[in-house]
């Protein structure tokens, strides 16, 4: 019994440990963005604790740049971007996975052999046809790199392979067609990986800094992370400020993680059929 309990003790102060090692960062940025001007934020040992806590550089952030513009355009940007992933992510996986038709695998293999290939190579041409399209400095311009992704296609895939074929059984029976059939079955029985890939869509859109910053030079489109970007330039590198404007960056992503966390769950489709 007393062995069985040092190692539980052992095993969750391991964690703690761990837990602190990755929240450390945050921790630091969050200390930072509170601390006042008298106080040295490079000082060594580090204070994680403002000896004088204040919310002045936030509220300095928020009114010397358009912030507000830059969490709508970010926020505009994010919600589109998963939207239309989410749509045509769907609509290239459910064929691969539930319909036969010829060269169906090679199709896949060669949609997933496309997630090797790093983004700066395929990045000048993605730019000569978003000019080319008349996309540049447009939201739309923002979001074309990201209307559709191999790893989307490939989950979401995985997840059709999933669902119980009774279920399509008895939509067809009932009449249903296809369109019908991956609306109204499908796509709901799938729903923890459309969430899953939902989140992985809005942290890569909403933190995306290479190419907003290639696509866009209306500073009224900047997004969050170029301005971000643009506070190091406007207050000479005043790492308080930095760290609270990375702040009002990161908040959204975590609110919205822990939101979404819940419906994370593996999917209960097949519960209700019986063989």
């Amino acid at each position: 019994m007393r062995n069985s309990r040092l190692k539980t003790i052992f095993i969750y102060a391991l964690l703690a440990a761990i837990a602190l090692l990755t929240l450390f960062p945050l921790l630091w940025l969050i200390s930072t963005a509170l601390k006042s001007p008298t106080e040295n934020i490079l000082q060594s040992p580090p204070q994680l604790l403002p000896s004088e806590p204040t919310l002045n550089n936030f509220v300095r952030v928020w009114q010397s740049l358009p912030f507000a513009q830059y969490l709508y355009n970010s926020t505009l940007v994010a919600i589109l971007t998963v939207g239309l992933n989410l749509f045509f992510c769907a609509l290239a996986a459910y064929p691969l996975a539930r319909l036969s038709f010829v060269g169906r695998d090679s199709i896949f293999m060669a949609i997933v052999a496309t997630i090797m290939i790093p983004f700066q190579i395929v990045m000048i041409p993605l730019y000569i046809l978003t000019v080319q399209l008349g996309l540049r400095n447009t939201y739309l311009g923002i979001i074309f790199p990201s209307l559709a992704s191999a790893f989307g296609i490939f989950l979401l895939r995985q997840a059709f392979m999933g669902v119980p074929k009774e279920l399509e059984e008895a939509a067809r029976m009932d009449g249903s067609s296809e369109l019908g059939l991956w609306w109204f079955v499908m796509i709901p029985a799938i729903r923890p990986a459309l969430v899953t890939l939902a989140i992985f869509v809005f942290i890569g859109a909403w933190s995306d800094f290479l190419w907003p910053l290639i696509v866009i030079q209306d500073e009224s489109l900047y997004t969050l992370p170029l301005g971000v970007a643009k506070l190091a330039g406007t207050f000479s590198l005043d790492w308080r400020l930095v760290a609270a404007g990375s702040i009002i960056s990161i908040a959204p992503v975590l609110l919205l993680f822990l939101f979404l966390q819940r419906y994370i769950v593996p999917t209960e489709t097949g519960s209700g059929v019986k063989g």
